[in-house]
């Protein structure tokens, strides 16, 4: 797992946290029009370091 600062708070992240706020369950909350569903979301994952 890398990690990164977040900006300059000075906590460090993983970088697949910071990547990962778009997937989700699109049918569950108002923000379903930007949320990427399980299947697609692996694809991404799979392809990070």
């Amino acid at each position: 797992m890398e990690y990164t600062k977040l900006g300059n708070t000075g906590l460090e992240v993983s970088k697949l946290c910071l990547g990962c706020m778009s997937f989700g369950d699109a049918s569950l909350g108002f923000h379903s029009g930007w949320l990427l569903d399980e299947e697609k979301s692996r694809v991404i994952i799979k392809k990070s370091p």
